[in-house]
């Protein structure tokens, strides 16, 4: 069966994998309810979370990835069942009272250790963002918002990647072939933003993105819901409600680093936009003014005029078996850990290509498993990601729950007889992703619910983003990156020169991020708006991004991140903060340095979201960081490397 599960040699066998998880609930419910307020209510409650989860993230996973059609259809209404048990469990006044019972009884709270009082308090936050707390009829109140909030995500997401249909007869002649036709229409089904046809990429950015009235509805609709089902459960704003337990707190944070950030930022933004401008004009005299379009296409122009970087260059050098030996030899040298292929029985994977790793401890042996579902086929997703499919933790009989994740990338399948060849980007991302595994793998949590990437959304990219520092770092590359035919080393300046190209533009690309996020808080604030979405980003594109708004585009329906984001879209930049401090102060000097590794294990890496991230990244640093040292960090990473500078001049 799937991941060893032997319910799921076959689709159907999700249905009895959900009966029994359901069954097995009830029983857990009824054993809650009984029992004396004690540490036993929180394990209680937390093989309550497994039960369902082991289903529930297998089934999110399947559903997606499986090339099976019965098996993805199979998994998609397992995840459907499971998510209406946890709604109705999150409003059981019964089960929640049991809880309440033991959050009130001050003396076995003060007897618990931090992480169980903790994961006691996270579960108490689930029932009361479901309105637990509110009389009857508020309560289904809350119950039909929330379904009525992931239909609304759901329909929302599919709106974001539909097509837009033109007439072909209004576009160029000469610029139709670029685009889709189907009969008299074109489909524009994207930005086409590495096109360096000008007009091309105009014609997409205002098809794709022109405004359409069924999807607005959608948008509207899902903020104001949003927006009442806070108030309702007792918060001013969705922010608010979001931002509970993260390492930001309150929007308040989150607006004086986005601030912040956007005027250091702003500067080198503008000489950014200056450099684009200028290399726009040579290459097309007549049409110098810069445009939303024009971003992604000249600073990839820059970097490639001002560095030599062509990926097939450096391909040759990042075999994908080589990339592999570069995690695993950091890996040891930094936590005493190694992988090692494992032969899977019949009908663990689904598709012949996935490699399943044990993830093995010098001294306290295996781990946990990680699936490396790496290679492209026809129906899997475009997208690169870490999925939990079983959480670690500590079980009744004394043994540990090893956790078991997927690892999810896009490779090119290689040609017979070559290895496969990953680009310097693709390279990087496989160290990102491998930085989630080892948060799953290292975390050592007893309780499930917060096991390794079970945490705050803004602390959960730190560990990613981290090894992403590892993966540009020479001395790091430089024990792996071998030329695949002639075994010859990655040239020291070719790693200078990447990381360097890197920051062309860098101020830019991040001022966008900024604009991004600024527009997420300002659509999860304050209700009712004071204008219409198009109209606050039209304000806020202008007044934070710097490129005019393009008249009819709605941008912000296609920003599919407001629903796994909601008010949170600045995670990415506040994790990079503390990745880069961790980075600058405990890794630079020596990325091989035993004792930090074990630091890093001891005070990040373990607790998963057992404990309050910002505690964790204090015993990281030592001090407690304010918004300005999370600024100073993304600032000073857009510095260009004097040594690099010099030589390639």
């Amino acid at each position: 069966g799937l991941f060893g599960v032997p319910e799921l040699s076959c689709p159907e066998g999700f249905q009895e994998a959900q009966d029994k998880a359901l069954q097995e609930s009830e029983q857990l419910v009824q054993k809650a309810c009984s029992t004396p307020p004690g540490p036993e209510t929180v394990i209680i409650f937390d093989q309550l979370s497994d039960s369902l989860c082991r289903v529930a993230d297998l089934a999110d996973f399947v559903k997606v990835a499986h090339p099976d059609f019965a098996f993805r259809e199979a998994a998609e209404e397992a995840c459907r069942n499971i998510g209406t048990m946890v709604e109705k469990l999150n409003t059981d006044v019964e089960l929640c009272q049991s809880l309440r019972r033991l959050l009130a009884d001050e003396t076995i709270m003060s007897s618990l250790d931090p992480e169980t009082r903790r994961v006691a308090e996270l579960f108490m936050f689930d029932f009361e963002i479901s309105g637990i707390h509110l009389d009857e009829e508020k309560r289904k109140k809350a119950v039909d918002l929330n379904v009525r909030i992931l239909d609304l995500c759901n329909e929302f997401l599919i709106g974001t990647h539909i097509p837009n249909k033109i007439d072909k007869h209004v576009l160029p002649e000469h610029i139709r072939y670029n685009f889709t036709a189907e009969g008299n229409y074109l489909q524009i089904a994207g930005l086409h933003a590495d096109c360096p046809d000008d007009l091309v990429r105009e014609a997409a950015y205002k098809i794709f993105l022109h405004s359409n009235a069924q999807q607005l509805a959608r948008l509207e609709e899902l903020l104001a819901s949003r927006n009442s089902l806070a108030q309702l459960v007792g918060y001013d704003t969705f922010a608010h409600r979001a931002l509970q337990g993260t390492m930001a707190k309150n929007p308040e944070t989150v607006r004086q680093f986005l601030e912040k950030l956007s005027e250091q930022l702003s500067k080198r933004t503008q000489k950014d936009f200056e450099m684009m401008k200028k290399m726009k004009m040579k290459l097309n005299p007549h049409n110098s003014m810069l445009m939303p379009w024009d971003h992604p296409y000249y600073s990839g122009v820059l970097r490639a005029e001002r560095y030599n970087i062509d990926p097939g260059l450096y391909c040759p050098f990042f075999s994908l078996g080589a990339c592999m030996e570069g995690l695993n030899s950091l890996f040891s040298q930094l936590l005493g850990i190694s992988l090692y292929a494992e032969q899977t029985k019949r009908g663990e994977i689904w598709s012949e290509d996935v490699r399943k790793l044990a993830v093995v401890h010098e001294t306290e042996g295996l781990l946990g498993y990680i699936y490396c579902d790496f290679f492209q086929r026809p129906d899997k997703p475009h997208q690169d990601c870490h999925f939990t499919v079983r959480g670690g933790r500590l079980k009744e009989n004394g043994e540990y729950q090893l956790p078991v994740v997927v690892l999810m990338l896009s490779l090119p399948n290689s040609a017979r007889g070559a290895p496969t060849l990953l680009s310097p980007g693709m390279m990087e991302n496989l160290f990102h992703e491998m930085g989630h595994a080892m948060h799953s793998m290292l975390g050592r949590t007893r309780y499930q619910h917060v096991t390794g990437t079970r945490c705050a959304t803004d602390f959960a990219e730190v560990p990613s983003i981290l090894m992403e520092y590892f993966a540009n770092d020479y001395r790091v590359v430089n024990q792996f990156a071998r030329h695949y035919k002639t075994g010859q080393p990655l040239p020291k300046n070719m790693v200078s020169r990447l990381c360097e190209s890197k920051k062309v533009c860098a101020a830019a690309d991040m001022q966008l991020q900024v604009f991004y996020a600024v527009l997420d808080q300002i659509y999860h604030g304050k209700h009712p708006l004071k204008k219409s979405t198009t109209e606050i980003l039209k304000e806020t594109q202008e007044k934070v991004y710097g490129l005019p708004y393009v008249p009819n585009t709605a941008w912000q329906l296609r920003f599919s991140h407001l629903v796994g984001y909601g008010a949170k879209y600045y995670s990415y930049l506040m994790s990079r903060a503390v990745a880069s401090m961790l980075w600058k102060q405990c890794f630079a000097q020596n990325p091989f340095d035993r004792a930090m590794g074990e630091r890093y294990r001891r005070e990040m890496l373990a607790h998963g979201g057992g404990k309050e991230p910002m505690l964790m990244v204090q015993g990281m640093l030592q001090k407690s960081p304010s918004v300005e040292d999370f600024v100073d960090a993304l600032v000073s990473d857009l510095d260009h490397d004097f040594e690099t500078f010099i030589m390639d001049s």
